[in-house]
């Protein structure tokens, strides 16, 4: 008579369990890599990564300025990405929303961007700091000689840098920027064009920006052109 009396769960509603038990652990994932990535430690490491990044650019562009007579870096800024920001770049890569996934995956957790006058000083800036000591290279990518199919020209430098931190080095992974003021000003057009553009104007408004691409890669070019025949005089 009692089993009568039993609820019996069906197979969509065990189906609907399934998928909200799957929403939790996803929300809880999510939330402690929210709580990993602004905790003290992790910012604070990251912060004075970027610190240490800007000032050993400083470093190199007076080093280049007592023998070249010019500045070599015309600006240079840092920042921690965005937790927000880190999702979305996880989440479009397929990856499972993990602290470790992010340091191990997202090589630019922690960035600096240096931007020259030249096409040039780019690549020289980039070869003093692989010189040094306290400074690892995991992989370079050069968008310059090779731009990414929208247009956009940088180079990438991955490395590790070292920090020390309770008498030891700890080496920390940050991305480093390098490019022409030009491609800068192309780059922060193209992010901030990007979420304004409409799904049916995408495609011809990407040609026209890889025209544009293609119009500032000649002006570089140019320009330094120029500034060797000047450097010849």
């Amino acid at each position: 008579m009692g089993s009568g009396n039993a609820v019996r769960v069906t197979e969509p509603e065990t189906f609907t369990l399934i998928q909200l038990e799957e929403e939790r652990q996803k929300l809880k994932k999510k939330e402690l890599l929210k709580n990993m990535l602004t905790d003290s430690e992790f910012s604070i490491k990251g912060q004075c990564a970027i610190n240490l990044m800007m000032t050993k650019i400083d470093i190199i562009n007076t080093f280049l300025l007592m023998h070249y007579g010019r500045n070599f870096i015309q600006m240079k800024i840092g920042r921690l990405k965005s937790y927000d920001s880190v999702c979305k770049k996880m989440q479009k890569k397929g990856l499972d929303l993990t602290f470790s996934n992010a340091l191990d995956k997202i090589n630019d957790l922690i960035g600096v961007r240096a931007v020259c006058a030249y096409v040039d000083d780019t690549y020289k800036v980039a070869d003093l700091l692989q010189k040094q000591q306290d400074i690892r290279v995991i992989k370079i990518k050069d968008y310059i000689r090779q731009p990414k199919k929208s247009g956009y020209q940088s180079l990438h430098l991955i490395l590790e840098i070292a920090i020390p931190f309770q008498e030891e080095n700890q080496w920390i992974k940050l991305e480093l920027q390098l490019r022409t003021a030009a491609m800068d000003y192309w780059a922060n057009l193209d992010h901030h064009l990007r979420y304004k553009r409409d799904q049916k104007q995408a495609t011809p408004i990407n040609e026209e920006l890889q025209q544009c691409a293609s119009m500032i890669s000649q002006l570089d070019h140019r320009m330094l052109e120029i500034r060797k025949k000047i450097d010849k005089i």
